[in-house]
Formats: C-alpha cells, structure tokens, sequence
C-alpha cells in the first residue's frame, strides 16, 4: 500500500493512551436486519460509551499529548460530537476546552457540551464557519487548535477501530503478543460464520473513514472499503471520484455528523489510497436505516449512524451473498427529531 499520513505502530501506541471505555467495543452478527437488507450485516458498535460515538477515541489522544507536554487548553470546531468527546477528554485532564458550533446544531448536542465543562461559542452559520471561528480563537488566545481529520490524533484514534475489526478477522499480526492467544480464541467463538468481507464507514471530514481504511488495506487488504455520505452533503464523495478538492455552496442533509462542504486536501489524499468506493444516499434511505436499526436492533441512531444501512438499501445487488460490517458511529440525536423519523411522521426531503 502506498504511503498515508498515517502510521500503525503510532495507531497500536494510540490504543494503549485512550481509556479503555472507548474500546473493545461490540461487533455482531444482527440476524435480525439480514431479511431486509439480502446480505449477512454484523454491527461495530461505536455509541456504547460516555460521549455516544466514535470520537472518543481521538480526543483521548489528543488529550493524552496535551497534558504530557501541550498547552492546558485547547479549541475546536464541531457539529457536535467531537466537542462532547473533547469535552469530556480534556475535563479528566484538566484542559480547559472551548467548542465552537453551528447555532443550528443539534439541540442535545450543544446541550451535552456544555453538561461535560467545554466553553461553547454559537456561530450563525454552518459548520465551515465554525472552523473558520475556532481558527481565530486559536490564534487570538494562542492555544492549540484540534482539526477534526487534519490532526492525525483524530484519524489515528478513530483507525483503533480497524485494529478491532482486523483482530475480528484473526488476523494475528495487527496484535500485540500478549494479546493474540487470547483474542483469537475470542473471535473464533464470536464468528462461526465465515468473516465479512465489506466495511461500511461513514463519510464526512474523514477521520473515520481514512482511520479505519488505513489499518485494514494494511493488514486486511482484501476486505472492501466502502465510504458513505448523504446526497445533500456530497463534497468528499465527489473529490472522491474527481481525486481533486470539490467544495460545495451548502448542504441539505438531515446527517448533520457528515455535513461538510470543503474537504481538506490532505484526507483527500489519504482516502484516496484506503477507500474502494464512495457513494451517496438519499435521504430517504438514511430515514429507513434508522427505523430498520431501531426495529430489528434495538439500536437508537444518529442519521450519519445509518449510513451504512442506507448504502446496502439503495443497492441490494451489489451487497447481495456478502458479510457486510457497518460502523454505528453515534447516537447523539434529538429526540423531538428522532421520534418524528422513526414514527413515520412526514418528513419534506426524499
């Protein structure tokens, strides 16, 4: 593979820095979702910890650096889960954290943020003005800045994930000794079925996506990588198969988690080498994943949650015979939102 940004043993060191509640999280087989869906679709449960999604992973490291030798506080710009999991990182280091966030955010988002200790500042406007805000601050008062995708912190931490999955898989080399034995033997019970072949991962800045592709086209170079975004927020997706940055003018998008509009070059560049495939979905389809999820896993997600889920709707034929992982990402979703969703109440954009 050629070379990413990235770098496996600082991604095994990763692992070793963040709390250990963020990891080891639950992959399975869900039966349930199969008849719907045509193919075998196991979960990665990325929402079974203190700040409900994957970014945990990522602030811990970033955290983990800052209170070695950093500066004690730290600004960033979030849609929302990255500022809960940088609030609550920092806040068990002594960091003093600021967020800054899209007035228009998701009310139970913003809310956390501010239950967990950050110092949160509302911009009037979506979240590339945000970033432009937390650029500012950073400069103003001269603390370190945390670019969601950029810093290789985020990206490392969320490619954790990948060790998982690849552990998942039995492969031996991407563990550390002491820990083949016994994960081996875990994952053989875990996986009498035979192992999946496709990875779904939400696409939107990139961490996640370029995380998790990085470890597996490294050490499980035969399974499919496969990124997913909304049609209304399509801009990675679309720098994607163009290899160059398009930016869009707006977003339409009720996954506000994936809603970007100007890709950064060098995630591009990174996800470039790691990702099979990118593709958009309706929204309507992201709507039924989140209902199927609901329904047939008992599982409460964000729409960027259901992305994967919505990919495997929109195209049955393509994932049909295959053992497909989807990675749950978040659960952090507006309840009043939520329940309009899944109830099958009307909602305008399809």
């Amino acid at each position: 593979m050629q070379e990413t940004r990235l770098d496996i043993a600082r991604i095994r060191a990763a692992r070793r820095v963040i709390d250990p509640v963020f990891l080891g999280t639950p992959l399975y087989r869900c039966e349930a979702l199969e008849p719907g869906l045509g193919c075998a679709v196991s979960i990665k449960l990325e929402t079974a910890n203190p700040v409900r999604s994957f970014k945990g992973r990522g602030t811990e490291v970033v955290a983990s650096l800052l209170a070695e030798r950093g500066p004690r506080a730290v600004v960033c710009a979030s849609a929302g889960n990255l500022g809960q999991a940088l609030a609550w990182s920092g806040r068990g280091r002594g960091l003093e954290v600021t967020v800054v966030a899209s007035r228009f955010a998701t009310v139970a988002k913003l809310d956390r943020i501010r239950a967990l200790g950050a110092r949160l500042e509302l911009v009037d406007g979506d979240h590339e003005l945000a970033r432009e805000r937390a650029a500012a601050i950073a400069r103003y008062e001269g603390i370190r800045l945390v670019e969601d995708s950029l810093d290789l912190e985020t990206c490392e931490g969320a490619a954790t994930i990948g060790l998982e999955l690849v552990e998942a898989l039995g492969q031996a080399e991407s563990m550390e000794p002491a820990e083949r034995t016994e994960r081996i033997e875990r994952t053989e019970l875990a996986y009498t079925t035979r192992p999946f072949d496709t990875v779904l991962i939400a696409l939107g800045g990139g961490a996640l996506a370029t995380g998790v592709g990085h470890v597996l086209k490294a050490l499980a170079p035969g399974v499919e990588v496969i990124c997913v975004q909304p049609s209304g927020a399509p801009a990675m997706t679309r720098s994607w198969h163009a290899r160059r940055v398009v930016t869009t003018d707006s977003t339409d998008t009720i996954a506000d988690g994936v809603a970007g509009r100007y890709p950064i070059p060098a995630v591009l560049d990174d996800l470039l080498l790691v990702a099979d495939d990118a593709v958009l979905v309706r929204e309507a389809s992201i709507i039924t994943g989140m209902r199927m999820l609901h329904d047939h896993a008992g599982l409460v997600v964000e729409p960027s949650a259901a992305l994967g889920i919505a990919a495997i709707l929109e195209d049955r034929d393509r994932f049909a015979g295959r053992h497909v992982v989807t990675v749950v990402c978040g659960s952090n979703v507006d309840a009043d939102a939520y329940r309009r969703w899944v109830g099958g109440d009307t909602v305008s954009r399809s």
